[in-house]
């Protein structure tokens, strides 16, 4: 009976999970979509923009697309943080530079503290638009990423009708800005995020980092997330455009100086003023490289305690809940008999089937579905590895510094 009762809670969850958390696992949510019939935001701006079926990208907004002079579009500062990135900076600012948006346009990049040249890197490309700000000593309080990002706030100033916050490691197509003001505008977003398509060539990347993105939308469902009115808000990081006054309205940077998950807890913030919109896209690369396991792990480990709020207590019940979810499943198949079996396989095939959609947006073989509780077991494992850094004081860390004190 245990046994049994098991396996059954174990598909009622993915039940759960599959038809009751607004279709996460559908990949609906993406730039080069417009909403479905129904969806919020259906009938505003944005939606109404035709679809170039040769690319599977949206066409520009008759209002914006309309507009001639350059001072007829908004005017945005992009703003870019950079620790160390010598590897990816000259990519990543030429992208940025070579952004086609017709009107009002700046970069300011921060080089917190780099010993690696970032900065001069940056310099050589010799870009009209760029400027470059050293960035002071870390205040306490702050991460180290935010303290970067307000000092590149504070050199934009009151010029900037958008600011757009990104990645030192983010490649940019060219029409990215152009699609992002698009959809704010039109849509009348405060905020508009992009979750970039993350590197995906090493063994270790083919095998974990689809279900890194999976996970993320497990948690904050884009479509909820979207939905217009108080509610769950969040964002991705790599790819924010906000309005400048509604960050101010919210409180600023500073509002969320000291969090380590700083996307979501920027999202959550910002809804607190307007409209958020956050989906996927093929616009925007994530171009650091996670060449070993080891890697990934440090990547994930280093913010997967702060997502329990560093309690001990919330640890053991993921951890006992992950085990429920994605273990028994496969477990039970095949070593249980009659009713708790034919139940873990329901549920285990429920699970490879929800995985299937952000297989097929990273291009990777559907096999990689069954296989998805040896990916959370090896998750499970990184949550467990970030309490254990946090205990010995290493959480949160990142070049060299270590930040999750701070939110603790």
């Amino acid at each position: 009976m245990i046994v049994l009762g098991v396996a059954l809670a174990s598909l009622a969850i993915w039940l759960v999970l599959v038809f009751a958390r607004d279709g996460f696992w559908l990949t609906r949510e993406r730039d080069s979509l417009p909403p479905l019939p129904g969806r919020e935001g259906a009938g505003v701006g944005w939606p109404n923009a035709g679809v170039d079926l040769s690319t599977g990208r949206p066409t520009p907004s008759p209002s914006l697309s309309g507009r001639g002079a350059a001072g007829d579009w908004p005017s945005v500062t992009a703003i870019v943080p950079a620790r160390d990135e010598a590897d990816v900076i000259a990519r990543s600012i030429g992208s940025l530079a070579a952004q086609d948006y017709p009107g009002d346009f700046r970069i300011v990049l921060v080089d917190d503290s780099s010993s690696d040249g970032t900065a001069d890197i940056a310099r050589a490309l010799g870009s009209e638009r760029l400027s470059i700000v050293s960035g002071a000593p870390l205040a306490p309080g702050w991460t180290g990423k935010l303290w970067a990002v307000s000092q590149g706030i504070a050199a934009a100033g009151d010029a900037p009708d958008y600011l757009l916050l990104t990645d030192a490691d983010i490649a940019h197509a060219p029409d990215t800005l152009r699609s992002l003001i698009a959809r704010a505008v039109e849509d009348d977003r405060v905020l508009v995020s992009l979750m970039a398509r993350l590197r995906c060539d090493s063994l270790a990347e083919r095998a974990l980092i689809p279900a890194f993105v999976w996970f993320f939308q497990m948690l904050y469902p884009f479509a909820t997330v979207n939905r217009r009115g108080r509610g769950l808000g969040a964002a991705a990081g790599g790819v924010m455009l906000v309005e400048r006054r509604a960050l101010e309205a919210a409180g600023g940077i500073a509002a969320v100086r000291s969090a380590l998950i700083d996307d979501c807890a920027f999202g959550a913030l910002l809804k607190t003023q307007g409209a958020v919109w956050l989906g996927l896209t093929d616009r925007a690369l994530s171009i650091r490289r996670y060449d070993s396991w080891g890697s990934v792990a440090a990547m994930i480990s280093r913010s997967a305690y702060a997502q329990l709020g560093y309690s001990p207590l919330l640890l053991a019940g993921t951890t006992l809940g992950l085990a429920l979810t994605y273990l028994a499943p496969p477990v039970l198949a095949i070593a249980a008999r009659g009713p708790a079996q034919y139940a873990a396989i329901a549920a285990w095939a429920l699970m490879a089937l929800a995985f299937q959609p952000m297989l097929r947006f990273y291009r990777r073989s559907p096999l990689w579905g069954l296989l998805l509780p040896a990916i959370a077991t090896f998750y499970a494992g990184c949550t467990l590895l970030s309490a254990w850094q946090h205990i010995r004081g290493r959480g949160g860390l990142w070049k060299g510094r270590v930040q999750a004190d701070l939110a603790a």
